[in-house]
């Protein structure tokens, strides 16, 4: 995981968002949240 820039973080995001769906991020990101 060396050498994550912002562009990568980005485009990792929009992958998971493409994969999980954005009807499951708000789960996911308070999951992340309190975690």
């Amino acid at each position: 995981m060396a050498g994550l820039g912002p562009t990568e973080l980005i485009i990792i995001l929009f992958v998971v968002l493409l994969l999980f769906g954005a009807k499951k991020l708000p789960d996911m990101a308070r999951g992340t949240g309190r975690a």
